[in-house]
């Protein structure tokens, strides 16, 4: 697949360019669309899972006290959760914080309530855990409840209860999470085959056009690599125009379009690593050329017989 002469290859890659322009720009428009579709695909799928992360990150677990529970008792086991696998982060909730925390998200409602309770405060002490892997939440919650430790100390004496992380809401979450990465993997891969299918149909009208030149050359014993060389070196270079304009197209997204989104939603973490960005742009122009060669061999097969 490798053309045996690379300047001739590039002379007559370029002047079949511009003599067959019209063909030309449809193939570079066709790979530009191609992969300009599975670059903001891959985008998107970036955004949806950096949103999801962060969806995910919020997962905690509240591991509510005893009041009648001693300090030492508390502070002791706060220690001793801060070394547990997979425990981020443990803040330790006192009953005023809690009380202020309940003022802040509760209702207009929550200062005649406050009131009826005569200076009394009924809400617990409680540990805030926050994991390094959200998704194994179930395993972190069981390991609180079978501790000896902690069922010392735990609210009411009811260790279940007194363990609260939305057990089924975080299943759910993780559930469709899970289906979400799976459909964008998919898809991306269904989008790369579309665009083979695409580019090659496309490089193999470029052929045909000039079926007759590649029978002359055969007549005159021209090998198949000679053959070969202007067709594959034109396909890379339509490639590459390709790859270019998608990822100057995905460039004006990301610098006007992605802004405004994560501004209209402040509230959903959006925000890419523009290191991924680059990874993108370079796997979208290997993608490109790997299509226009393979694209182009295939396509002449029928011509070489190889």
């Amino acid at each position: 697949m490798v053309p045996t002469n690379i300047g001739y290859s590039i002379r007559e890659a370029a002047s079949h360019f511009v003599r067959n322009l019209t063909t030309s720009i449809g193939a570079v428009i066709t790979i530009f669309l191609s992969l300009f579709i599975i670059g903001l695909f891959v985008v998107g799928s970036s955004m949806v899972n950096a949103v999801i992360g962060g969806v995910e990150a919020q997962v905690t677990i509240n591991a509510y006290i005893d009041d009648a529970a001693s300090d030492e008792d508390v502070q002791a086991f706060l220690g001793e959760l801060q070394g547990w696998p997979n425990v981020k982060s443990v803040e330790f909730k006192s009953k005023d914080d809690a009380l202020a925390d309940y003022k802040k998200t509760a209702s207009s409602k929550a200062d005649a309530t406050i009131s009826a309770l005569d200076g009394e405060n009924p809400l617990p002490r409680s540990y805030v855990i926050e994991m390094d892997e959200p998704s194994q939440v179930e395993g972190t919650a069981q390991k609180l409840r079978d501790s000896a430790e902690f069922q010392q100390i735990v609210d009411g004496g009811d260790v279940e209860e007194s363990v609260s992380y939305g057990r089924e809401e975080v299943g759910r979450l993780f559930q469709v999470t899970g289906y979400i990465r799976i459909a964008a993997v998919v898809l991306v891969g269904l989008l790369t085959f579309v665009a083979f299918i695409f580019m090659n149909n496309t490089i193999r009208l470029s052929i045909t056009a000039r079926r007759r030149e590649i029978a002359i050359m055969r007549l005159v014993g021209a090998s198949n690599g000679f053959i070969r060389g202007p067709f594959i070196t034109e396909g890379v270079i339509q490639a590459i125009l390709g790859s270019a304009l998608a990822i100057g197209a995905l460039e004006l997204v990301r610098n006007l379009l992605l802004p405004k989104l994560q501004a209209g939603m402040p509230f959903f973490n959006m925000e890419i690593p523009f290191i991924l960005h680059l990874a993108t742009y370079g796997a979208l122009v290997l993608l490109g050329v790997l299509i226009g060669l393979f694209g182009s061999a295939i396509a002449m097969r029928r011509y070489l017989k190889v």
